[in-house]
Protein backbone atom coordinates (compact mmCIF):
# COMPACT_ATOMS: atom_id res chain seq x y z
CA UNK A 1 0.00 0.00 0.00
CA UNK A 2 2.83 2.37 0.88
CA UNK A 3 4.65 1.67 -2.38
CA UNK A 4 1.65 2.09 -4.64
CA UNK A 5 1.33 5.06 -6.98
CA UNK A 6 -2.05 6.00 -5.51
CA UNK A 7 -0.45 7.84 -2.57
CA UNK A 8 -2.61 6.02 0.02
CA UNK A 9 -1.87 7.23 3.55
CA UNK A 10 -2.43 4.87 6.51
CA UNK A 11 -4.83 6.18 9.14
CA UNK A 12 -6.14 5.42 12.64
CA UNK A 13 -7.99 2.39 11.26
CA UNK A 14 -4.91 0.91 9.56
CA UNK A 15 -2.43 1.12 12.45
CA UNK A 16 -4.25 -1.04 15.06
CA UNK A 17 -4.43 -3.93 12.58
CA UNK A 18 -0.76 -3.59 11.70
CA UNK A 19 0.27 -3.48 15.38
CA UNK A 20 -1.84 -6.54 16.17
CA UNK A 21 -0.12 -8.42 13.34
CA UNK A 22 3.30 -7.40 14.72
CA UNK A 23 2.42 -8.46 18.28
CA UNK A 24 1.16 -11.85 17.07
CA UNK A 25 4.55 -12.69 15.54
CA UNK A 26 6.63 -10.65 18.03
CA UNK A 27 7.93 -8.44 15.20
CA UNK A 28 9.34 -5.76 17.50
CA UNK A 29 11.47 -3.91 14.94
CA UNK A 30 8.59 -3.61 12.47
CA UNK A 31 6.32 -2.46 15.27
CA UNK A 32 8.75 0.30 16.17
CA UNK A 33 8.79 1.46 12.54
CA UNK A 34 4.99 1.58 12.60
CA UNK A 35 5.15 3.61 15.84
CA UNK A 36 7.44 6.09 14.07
CA UNK A 37 4.97 6.30 11.19
CA UNK A 38 2.11 6.89 13.66
CA UNK A 39 4.01 9.87 15.08
CA UNK A 40 4.70 11.15 11.59
CA UNK A 41 1.02 10.88 10.61
CA UNK A 42 -0.10 12.54 13.88
CA UNK A 43 -2.45 9.74 15.00
CA UNK A 44 -0.70 8.98 18.31
CA UNK A 45 -3.43 10.77 20.31
CA UNK A 46 -6.17 8.50 18.95
CA UNK A 47 -7.29 6.26 21.81
CA UNK A 48 -7.52 3.09 19.71
CA UNK A 49 -4.14 3.60 18.06
CA UNK A 50 -2.47 4.31 21.42
CA UNK A 51 -4.20 1.30 23.04
CA UNK A 52 -2.90 -0.88 20.20
CA UNK A 53 0.61 0.44 20.82
CA UNK A 54 0.32 -0.44 24.52
CA UNK A 55 -0.90 -3.92 23.64
CA UNK A 56 1.95 -4.36 21.13
CA UNK A 57 4.69 -3.27 23.54
CA UNK A 58 3.23 -5.34 26.37
CA UNK A 59 3.11 -8.54 24.31
CA UNK A 60 6.64 -7.94 23.04
CA UNK A 61 7.78 -7.53 26.67
CA UNK A 62 8.81 -3.88 26.36
CA UNK A 63 6.65 -2.75 29.25
CA UNK A 64 8.44 0.58 29.81
CA UNK A 65 7.57 1.64 26.26
CA UNK A 66 3.99 0.60 26.87
CA UNK A 67 3.79 2.66 30.06
CA UNK A 68 5.32 5.68 28.31
CA UNK A 69 2.55 5.57 25.70
CA UNK A 70 -0.06 5.03 28.43
CA UNK A 71 1.11 8.01 30.51
CA UNK A 72 1.20 10.26 27.45
CA UNK A 73 -2.41 9.65 26.45
CA UNK A 74 -4.74 12.65 26.96
CA UNK A 75 -7.77 10.36 27.11
CA UNK A 76 -7.99 6.70 28.17
CA UNK A 77 -10.89 4.28 27.81
CA UNK A 78 -11.49 0.84 29.32
CA UNK A 79 -9.55 -0.85 26.50
CA UNK A 80 -6.51 1.33 27.26
CA UNK A 81 -6.50 0.49 30.96
CA UNK A 82 -7.05 -3.21 30.28
CA UNK A 83 -4.23 -3.31 27.71
CA UNK A 84 -1.80 -1.75 30.19
CA UNK A 85 -2.87 -4.10 32.99
CA UNK A 86 -2.55 -7.09 30.63
CA UNK A 87 0.94 -5.85 29.69
CA UNK A 88 2.07 -5.89 33.32
CA UNK A 89 0.56 -9.36 33.80
CA UNK A 90 2.27 -10.69 30.66
CA UNK A 91 5.57 -9.41 32.01
CA UNK A 92 5.01 -10.93 35.44
CA UNK A 93 4.70 -7.62 37.30
CA UNK A 94 1.62 -8.46 39.36
CA UNK A 95 2.17 -5.69 41.91
CA UNK A 96 1.99 -2.92 39.28
CA UNK A 97 -0.91 -4.68 37.54
CA UNK A 98 -2.84 -4.75 40.83
CA UNK A 99 -1.98 -1.13 41.59
CA UNK A 100 -3.16 0.03 38.15
CA UNK A 101 -6.30 -2.09 38.49
CA UNK A 102 -7.10 -0.31 41.77
CA UNK A 103 -6.65 3.07 40.02
CA UNK A 104 -8.90 2.17 37.10
CA UNK A 105 -11.95 4.50 37.08
CA UNK A 106 -14.41 1.96 35.70
CA UNK A 107 -13.82 -1.76 35.59
CA UNK A 108 -15.38 -3.91 32.89
CA UNK A 109 -15.49 -7.69 32.25
CA UNK A 110 -12.31 -7.58 30.16
CA UNK A 111 -10.26 -5.89 32.93
CA UNK A 112 -11.57 -8.17 35.74
CA UNK A 113 -11.02 -11.28 33.65
CA UNK A 114 -7.54 -10.11 32.60
CA UNK A 115 -6.54 -9.76 36.26
CA UNK A 116 -7.99 -13.11 37.29
CA UNK A 117 -6.44 -14.88 34.29
CA UNK A 118 -3.05 -13.29 35.00
CA UNK A 119 -2.95 -14.54 38.59
CA UNK A 120 -4.24 -17.98 37.57
CA UNK A 121 -1.44 -18.29 35.00
CA UNK A 122 1.12 -17.28 37.61
CA UNK A 123 -0.14 -20.03 39.91
CA UNK A 124 -1.42 -17.59 42.54
CA UNK A 125 -4.90 -19.06 42.85
CA UNK A 126 -5.46 -17.46 46.26
CA UNK A 127 -5.22 -13.92 44.83
CA UNK A 128 -7.17 -14.96 41.73
CA UNK A 129 -9.99 -16.32 43.91
CA UNK A 130 -9.96 -13.19 46.04
CA UNK A 131 -10.44 -11.06 42.90
CA UNK A 132 -13.08 -13.47 41.64
CA UNK A 133 -15.03 -13.16 44.91
CA UNK A 134 -14.74 -9.36 44.75
CA UNK A 135 -15.93 -9.19 41.13
CA UNK A 136 -19.44 -7.67 41.18
CA UNK A 137 -20.81 -9.34 38.05
CA UNK A 138 -19.22 -12.65 37.14
CA UNK A 139 -19.65 -14.15 33.70
CA UNK A 140 -18.96 -17.58 32.24
CA UNK A 141 -15.41 -16.56 31.29
CA UNK A 142 -14.63 -15.61 34.91
CA UNK A 143 -15.94 -18.91 36.25
CA UNK A 144 -14.20 -20.97 33.57
CA UNK A 145 -10.85 -19.25 34.16
CA UNK A 146 -11.00 -20.17 37.84
CA UNK A 147 -12.28 -23.70 37.12
CA UNK A 148 -9.46 -24.31 34.67
CA UNK A 149 -6.91 -22.92 37.13
CA UNK A 150 -8.07 -25.21 39.94
CA UNK A 151 -8.18 -28.19 37.56
CA UNK A 152 -4.61 -27.61 36.38
CA UNK A 153 -3.43 -27.29 39.97
CA UNK A 154 -5.08 -30.63 40.82
CA UNK A 155 -7.80 -29.20 43.09
CA UNK A 156 -10.81 -30.80 41.42
CA UNK A 157 -12.99 -30.32 44.51
CA UNK A 158 -12.65 -26.52 44.22
CA UNK A 159 -13.12 -26.71 40.44
CA UNK A 160 -16.30 -28.78 40.86
CA UNK A 161 -17.67 -26.41 43.50
CA UNK A 162 -17.37 -23.43 41.14
CA UNK A 163 -18.68 -25.45 38.19
CA UNK A 164 -21.82 -26.34 40.16
CA UNK A 165 -22.34 -22.64 40.92
CA UNK A 166 -22.01 -21.61 37.27
CA UNK A 167 -25.50 -20.62 36.08
CA UNK A 168 -24.78 -20.74 32.32
CA UNK A 169 -22.46 -23.60 31.37
CA UNK A 170 -20.98 -23.39 27.88
CA UNK A 171 -18.90 -25.93 25.97
CA UNK A 172 -15.66 -24.38 27.28
CA UNK A 173 -16.64 -24.83 30.94
CA UNK A 174 -17.79 -28.43 30.32
CA UNK A 175 -14.50 -29.09 28.54
CA UNK A 176 -12.48 -27.64 31.44
CA UNK A 177 -14.14 -30.03 33.89
CA UNK A 178 -13.88 -33.13 31.69
CA UNK A 179 -10.26 -32.34 30.85
CA UNK A 180 -9.48 -31.59 34.50
CA UNK A 181 -10.80 -34.93 35.72
CA UNK A 182 -9.01 -36.77 32.91
CA UNK A 183 -5.68 -35.02 33.59
CA UNK A 184 -5.93 -35.66 37.34
CA UNK A 185 -6.46 -39.40 37.06
CA UNK A 186 -10.21 -39.41 37.74
CA UNK A 187 -11.55 -40.94 34.53
CA UNK A 188 -14.86 -42.10 36.01
CA UNK A 189 -15.69 -38.55 37.11
CA UNK A 190 -14.77 -37.25 33.65
CA UNK A 191 -17.15 -39.76 32.08
CA UNK A 192 -19.93 -38.79 34.51
CA UNK A 193 -19.55 -35.11 33.65
CA UNK A 194 -19.65 -35.95 29.95
CA UNK A 195 -22.86 -37.96 30.38
CA UNK A 196 -24.38 -35.07 32.36
CA UNK A 197 -23.45 -32.69 29.55
CA UNK A 198 -25.08 -34.96 26.98
CA UNK A 199 -28.26 -35.18 29.08
CA UNK A 200 -28.55 -31.40 28.82
CA UNK A 201 -28.35 -31.59 25.00
CA UNK A 202 -24.97 -29.89 24.76
CA UNK A 203 -23.09 -31.14 21.70
CA UNK A 204 -19.42 -31.88 22.43
CA UNK A 205 -16.69 -30.43 20.24
CA UNK A 206 -13.36 -32.05 19.33
CA UNK A 207 -11.65 -30.78 22.50
CA UNK A 208 -14.28 -32.28 24.76
CA UNK A 209 -14.06 -35.55 22.88
CA UNK A 210 -10.26 -35.66 23.13
CA UNK A 211 -10.55 -35.13 26.91
CA UNK A 212 -13.19 -37.88 27.12
CA UNK A 213 -11.04 -40.20 25.02
CA UNK A 214 -8.15 -39.60 27.43
CA UNK A 215 -10.40 -40.49 30.39
CA UNK A 216 -11.60 -43.63 28.62
CA UNK A 217 -7.98 -44.63 27.94
CA UNK A 218 -7.18 -44.36 31.64
CA UNK A 219 -10.27 -46.28 32.69
CA UNK A 220 -9.81 -49.00 30.07
CA UNK A 221 -13.58 -48.95 29.53
CA UNK A 222 -14.07 -51.19 26.47
CA UNK A 223 -17.81 -50.47 26.11
CA UNK A 224 -17.34 -46.71 26.34
CA UNK A 225 -14.47 -46.92 23.85
CA UNK A 226 -16.77 -48.60 21.32
CA UNK A 227 -19.44 -45.93 21.89
CA UNK A 228 -16.91 -43.10 21.47
CA UNK A 229 -15.55 -44.66 18.29
CA UNK A 230 -19.06 -44.96 16.88
CA UNK A 231 -20.00 -41.42 17.94
CA UNK A 232 -16.86 -39.94 16.38
CA UNK A 233 -17.50 -41.76 13.11
CA UNK A 234 -21.05 -40.40 12.88
CA UNK A 235 -20.29 -36.87 14.12
CA UNK A 236 -19.07 -33.89 12.11
CA UNK A 237 -15.75 -33.91 13.98
CA UNK A 238 -12.88 -34.55 11.57
CA UNK A 239 -11.30 -37.78 12.83
CA UNK A 240 -8.29 -37.46 10.53
CA UNK A 241 -7.00 -34.44 12.48
CA UNK A 242 -3.75 -35.58 14.02
CA UNK A 243 -4.56 -34.78 17.66
CA UNK A 244 -7.97 -36.48 17.37
CA UNK A 245 -6.66 -39.52 15.50
CA UNK A 246 -3.74 -39.91 17.93
CA UNK A 247 -6.08 -39.91 20.94
CA UNK A 248 -8.36 -42.50 19.29
CA UNK A 249 -5.36 -44.71 18.49
CA UNK A 250 -4.24 -44.50 22.12
CA UNK A 251 -7.73 -45.27 23.46
CA UNK A 252 -8.29 -48.30 21.25
CA UNK A 253 -4.79 -49.63 21.90
CA UNK A 254 -5.18 -49.34 25.68
CA UNK A 255 -8.71 -50.79 25.64
CA UNK A 256 -7.55 -53.85 23.70
CA UNK A 257 -8.95 -53.16 20.23
CA UNK A 258 -5.62 -53.30 18.44
CA UNK A 259 -7.20 -53.94 15.03
CA UNK A 260 -9.20 -50.71 15.23
CA UNK A 261 -6.17 -48.86 16.62
CA UNK A 262 -4.07 -50.12 13.71
CA UNK A 263 -6.68 -49.03 11.16
CA UNK A 264 -6.83 -45.52 12.63
CA UNK A 265 -3.05 -45.39 12.87
CA UNK A 266 -2.61 -46.27 9.20
CA UNK A 267 -5.05 -43.62 7.96
CA UNK A 268 -3.39 -40.83 9.92
CA UNK A 269 -2.09 -38.15 7.53
CA UNK A 270 1.05 -37.82 9.64
CA UNK A 271 2.17 -40.38 12.19
CA UNK A 272 4.14 -38.72 14.97
CA UNK A 273 6.07 -39.93 18.00
CA UNK A 274 2.99 -39.92 20.25
CA UNK A 275 0.89 -42.07 17.91
CA UNK A 276 3.79 -44.48 17.33
CA UNK A 277 4.42 -44.79 21.07
CA UNK A 278 0.71 -45.47 21.70
CA UNK A 279 0.66 -48.28 19.16
CA UNK A 280 3.95 -49.78 20.38
CA UNK A 281 2.69 -49.74 23.97
CA UNK A 282 -0.62 -51.26 22.87
CA UNK A 283 1.17 -54.18 21.22
CA UNK A 284 3.43 -54.53 24.25
CA UNK A 285 0.78 -54.69 26.99
CA UNK A 286 -1.29 -57.17 24.96
CA UNK A 287 1.59 -59.59 24.54
CA UNK A 288 2.50 -58.78 20.95
CA UNK A 289 6.10 -57.75 21.52
CA UNK A 290 7.38 -58.88 18.12
CA UNK A 291 4.90 -56.51 16.42
CA UNK A 292 5.92 -53.77 18.86
CA UNK A 293 9.58 -54.17 17.86
CA UNK A 294 8.68 -54.21 14.14
CA UNK A 295 6.70 -50.99 14.56
CA UNK A 296 9.57 -49.38 16.46
CA UNK A 297 11.90 -50.22 13.54
CA UNK A 298 9.38 -48.75 11.11
CA UNK A 299 9.25 -45.58 13.20
CA UNK A 300 13.02 -45.20 12.90
CA UNK A 301 12.86 -45.88 9.15
CA UNK A 302 10.29 -43.07 8.81
CA UNK A 303 12.80 -40.79 10.57
CA UNK A 304 10.58 -40.18 13.59
CA UNK A 305 13.04 -39.45 16.40
CA UNK A 306 12.30 -41.46 19.58
CA UNK A 307 12.58 -39.84 23.00
CA UNK A 308 13.39 -41.43 26.34
CA UNK A 309 9.72 -42.39 26.88
CA UNK A 310 9.58 -44.23 23.53
CA UNK A 311 12.71 -46.17 24.50
CA UNK A 312 11.18 -47.07 27.85
CA UNK A 313 8.09 -48.40 26.04
CA UNK A 314 10.03 -50.55 23.57
CA UNK A 315 12.49 -51.86 26.17
CA UNK A 316 9.54 -52.86 28.36
CA UNK A 317 8.04 -54.71 25.38
CA UNK A 318 11.32 -56.61 24.90
CA UNK A 319 11.44 -57.29 28.63
CA UNK A 320 7.99 -58.89 28.68
CA UNK A 321 8.85 -61.19 25.75
CA UNK A 322 12.45 -62.03 26.76
CA UNK A 323 13.83 -60.47 23.55
CA UNK A 324 17.34 -60.10 24.93
CA UNK A 325 19.35 -59.43 21.77
CA UNK A 326 16.78 -56.97 20.43
CA UNK A 327 16.67 -55.10 23.76
CA UNK A 328 20.46 -54.81 23.86
CA UNK A 329 20.55 -53.50 20.27
CA UNK A 330 17.87 -50.93 21.06
CA UNK A 331 19.69 -49.91 24.25
CA UNK A 332 22.91 -49.36 22.25
CA UNK A 333 20.97 -47.40 19.60
CA UNK A 334 19.59 -45.12 22.29
CA UNK A 335 23.07 -44.24 23.53
CA UNK A 336 25.18 -44.31 20.38
CA UNK A 337 22.79 -43.09 17.66
CA UNK A 338 20.43 -40.78 19.56
CA UNK A 339 22.85 -39.58 22.28
CA UNK A 340 20.29 -40.12 25.04
CA UNK A 341 21.42 -40.79 28.59
CA UNK A 342 19.62 -43.89 29.91
CA UNK A 343 17.51 -43.38 33.01
CA UNK A 344 17.23 -45.81 35.90
CA UNK A 345 14.05 -47.15 34.25
CA UNK A 346 15.94 -47.98 31.04
CA UNK A 347 18.64 -49.75 33.01
CA UNK A 348 16.03 -51.59 35.07
CA UNK A 349 14.43 -52.99 31.89
CA UNK A 350 17.77 -54.37 30.66
CA UNK A 351 18.81 -55.70 34.07
CA UNK A 352 15.47 -57.41 34.72
CA UNK A 353 15.54 -58.97 31.26
CA UNK A 354 19.11 -60.27 31.57
CA UNK A 355 18.42 -61.55 35.05
CA UNK A 356 15.25 -63.36 34.04
CA UNK A 357 16.99 -65.28 31.24
CA UNK A 358 19.81 -66.30 33.58
CA UNK A 359 22.47 -63.74 32.66
CA UNK A 360 22.68 -62.49 36.23
CA UNK A 361 26.41 -61.75 36.15
CA UNK A 362 26.07 -59.59 33.01
CA UNK A 363 23.15 -57.79 34.61
CA UNK A 364 25.23 -57.16 37.72
CA UNK A 365 28.13 -55.71 35.71
CA UNK A 366 25.74 -53.26 34.01
CA UNK A 367 24.18 -52.34 37.34
CA UNK A 368 27.56 -51.53 38.86
CA UNK A 369 28.45 -49.22 35.97
CA UNK A 370 25.29 -47.11 36.04
CA UNK A 371 26.39 -43.45 36.42
CA UNK A 372 23.33 -42.64 38.55
CA UNK A 373 22.26 -44.44 41.71
CA UNK A 374 19.98 -47.34 40.65
CA UNK A 375 16.61 -47.47 42.37
CA UNK A 376 15.57 -50.38 44.56
CA UNK A 377 13.50 -51.93 41.77
CA UNK A 378 16.61 -52.66 39.68
CA UNK A 379 18.46 -54.29 42.61
CA UNK A 380 15.30 -56.14 43.65
CA UNK A 381 14.81 -57.55 40.15
CA UNK A 382 18.40 -58.83 40.15
CA UNK A 383 18.01 -60.35 43.61
CA UNK A 384 14.92 -62.17 42.41
CA UNK A 385 16.89 -63.46 39.40
CA UNK A 386 19.62 -64.71 41.74
CA UNK A 387 16.98 -66.65 43.65
CA UNK A 388 15.46 -68.15 40.51
CA UNK A 389 18.83 -69.15 39.06
CA UNK A 390 20.44 -70.19 42.35
CA UNK A 391 23.40 -67.76 42.36
CA UNK A 392 24.04 -67.69 46.10
CA UNK A 393 27.27 -65.66 46.08
CA UNK A 394 25.89 -62.90 43.88
CA UNK A 395 22.55 -62.97 45.71
CA UNK A 396 24.34 -62.26 48.98
CA UNK A 397 26.20 -59.31 47.48
CA UNK A 398 23.09 -57.86 45.80
CA UNK A 399 21.01 -58.31 48.95
CA UNK A 400 23.59 -56.38 50.99
CA UNK A 401 23.28 -53.42 48.58
CA UNK A 402 19.50 -53.63 48.56
CA UNK A 403 19.19 -53.83 52.35
CA UNK A 404 21.29 -50.65 52.61
CA UNK A 405 18.77 -48.92 50.32
CA UNK A 406 15.65 -50.42 51.95
CA UNK A 407 16.65 -51.55 55.46
CA UNK A 408 13.05 -52.08 56.59
CA UNK A 409 11.74 -53.96 53.52
CA UNK A 410 11.00 -57.52 54.70
CA UNK A 411 10.83 -58.89 51.14
CA UNK A 412 14.57 -58.34 50.64
CA UNK A 413 15.45 -60.43 53.70
CA UNK A 414 13.00 -63.15 52.72
CA UNK A 415 14.43 -63.38 49.18
CA UNK A 416 17.98 -63.74 50.52
CA UNK A 417 16.77 -66.30 53.04
CA UNK A 418 15.13 -68.32 50.26
CA UNK A 419 18.39 -68.23 48.26
CA UNK A 420 20.23 -69.71 51.28
CA UNK A 421 17.47 -72.26 51.91
CA UNK A 422 17.55 -73.46 48.29
CA UNK A 423 21.24 -74.33 48.71
CA UNK A 424 20.68 -75.89 52.19
CA UNK A 425 22.58 -73.12 54.01
CA UNK A 426 20.27 -73.26 57.01
CA UNK A 427 22.59 -71.48 59.42
CA UNK A 428 22.50 -68.46 57.09
CA UNK A 429 18.71 -68.70 57.01
CA UNK A 430 18.67 -68.48 60.80
CA UNK A 431 21.03 -65.50 60.69
CA UNK A 432 18.64 -63.65 58.38
CA UNK A 433 15.71 -64.43 60.70
CA UNK A 434 17.70 -63.14 63.67
CA UNK A 435 18.59 -59.92 61.79
CA UNK A 436 14.93 -59.31 61.05
CA UNK A 437 13.99 -59.94 64.66
CA UNK A 438 16.69 -57.61 65.98
CA UNK A 439 15.58 -54.84 63.60
CA UNK A 440 11.91 -55.32 64.37
CA UNK A 441 11.07 -56.40 60.80
CA UNK A 442 8.13 -58.74 60.44
CA UNK A 443 7.84 -61.25 57.58
CA UNK A 444 5.18 -60.28 55.05
CA UNK A 445 2.16 -62.52 54.64
CA UNK A 446 2.52 -64.64 51.52
CA UNK A 447 6.34 -64.60 51.56
CA UNK A 448 8.09 -67.93 51.91
CA UNK A 449 11.31 -68.87 53.68
CA UNK A 450 12.13 -71.59 51.12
Amino acid sequence: MRRSSYNVTPDKYTFPSLLKACSNVFAFTQGQLIHALILKCGTESDVYVASSLIDFYGKCRHILNARKVFDGMPFKNEVTWTSMIAGYLTNGDYIKANKLFDQMPERNFASWNAMINGFVKSGDLKTAKSLFDEMPDKNTVSFTTMIDGYAKSGDMAAARSLFDQLPQKDIVSWSAMIGGYAQNGQPKEAIKIFMDMRSKNVSPDEYVMVSLISACSQAGDWELAKWIDSYMTESSIEVSQNHVAASLVDMNAKCGNLERATTLFEIMPKRDLISYSSMIQGFSVHGRAVEAVALFRRMLEERVTPDDVAFTVILSACNHADLVEEACRIFDTMINEYSLTPSTDHYACIINLLGRVGKVREAYEILKEIPVEPHAGAWGGLLWACRIHGDVALGKEVAARLIRIEPQNAANYVLLSDIYAASDQWSDVNDIRNQMSERGIRKLHGCSWT
